[in-house]
């Protein structure tokens, strides 16, 4: 269990990095997923908690990259570097995208977390970044820590129990 260590929280549609050591955590991944990157020289460690696959979407003002796949992955790995992570170093690990409802005859527009699962990879595909594992899909809430000092990524649920990847 995590005692004593610095914690660093992100909230929905949020994205935030850990430079000391402790832990970065995001609660409530239904359909969101949460994308993190870890760079296992510099122990730099960073989380996103993305809501939706796609900006082209928002109707926002000020656009919250955070919030969507395409922006939100960018963003972390820009934050990332700026802190003195290398890009060519970072590994990912994700978790969430869980279809929440099922409701039938239900089109793409219903299936969020699959949706942003799917983008979520397109990106970190993109981004030349490995992914080195995944717990996506499902029907059940996730609680994720990515542990700053091992890059161990741990997924708790309640229908699921505790894993780590």
């Amino acid at each position: 269990m995590i005692e004593q260590k610095n914690m660093i929280k992100v909230g929905m549609a949020d994205l935030n990095i850990i430079t000391e050591p402790g832990v970065i955590r995001t609660t409530g991944l239904g359909s969101c997923v949460g994308v993190t990157l870890y760079d296992p020289v510099t122990k730099i460690a960073g989380m996103a908690h993305v809501m939706l696959p796609s900006s082209s979407i928002a109707r926002e003002g000020i656009l919250n990259k955070a919030k969507y796949a395409d922006t939100a992955i960018v963003e972390l790995v820009e934050r990332m570097t700026n802190a003195g992570a290398s890009s060519f170093r970072l590994v990912a690990k994700m978790a969430g995208g869980a279809q929440m409802f099922h409701f039938a005859g239900a089109g793409d527009t219903l299936r969020i977390g699959p949706r942003n699962t799917e983008v979520c990879k397109q990106m970190i595909s993109e981004l030349r970044i490995p992914l080195l594992a995944e717990d996506c899909g499902g029907s059940h809430g996730r609680t994720i820590d990515l542990d700053r000092d091992t890059g161990v990524l741990t997924i708790r649920s309640v229908q699921m129990g505790v894993k780590e990847l």
